[in-house]
């Protein structure tokens, strides 16, 4: 598994902690990163930048998400798939000069091996959604 692709999945762990076990932020990076303590310093930066772009600027990634999750509101929609959301939005953001058909075929990958088939097709069509906006306001 790639450094990024590792990052990704670390990622979306920590937004899913974060989520659900309604820590502090700081909580959140000291409790996580004291379980996973063996990744290498270029997996754990990639993954702590994401993660700080994801919460800095989370209402308004869960804003570009729910406008283009038709019928779906955030806190409808499966943890798995609305932290993957979010990660995926946040490299879009964070990262732009990564091609956004890199971070929909990663967050797809990661869906595959977190979540359901369904999920799969409901994080590829928010995603592909969120990106084509993001493309014309670019």
């Amino acid at each position: 598994m790639g450094t990024r692709r590792k990052s990704r999945e670390l990622v979306l762990q920590m937004l899913f902690q974060a989520d659900m076990g309604k820590q502090t932020l700081d909580q959140v990076r000291h409790t996580f990163w004291a379980e996973h303590g063996g990744a290498s310093a270029e997996v754990r930066g990639f993954a702590d930048d994401l993660f700080r772009v994801a919460t800095d600027r989370g209402a308004e990634i869960d804003k570009l998400i729910e406008g283009h999750a038709e019928h779906w509101r955030m806190d409808r929609m499966a943890a798995v798939d609305r932290n993957l959301l979010r990660a995926g939005v946040a490299e879009f953001l964070g990262y732009p000069e990564t091609p956004r058909a890199v971070v929909i075929n990663e967050a797809l990958e990661i869906a595959r091996k977190f979540s359901s088939l369904e999920s799969v097709q409901f994080v590829n069509g928010v995603l592909d959604s969120v990106a084509k906006d993001l493309g014309k306001s670019a």
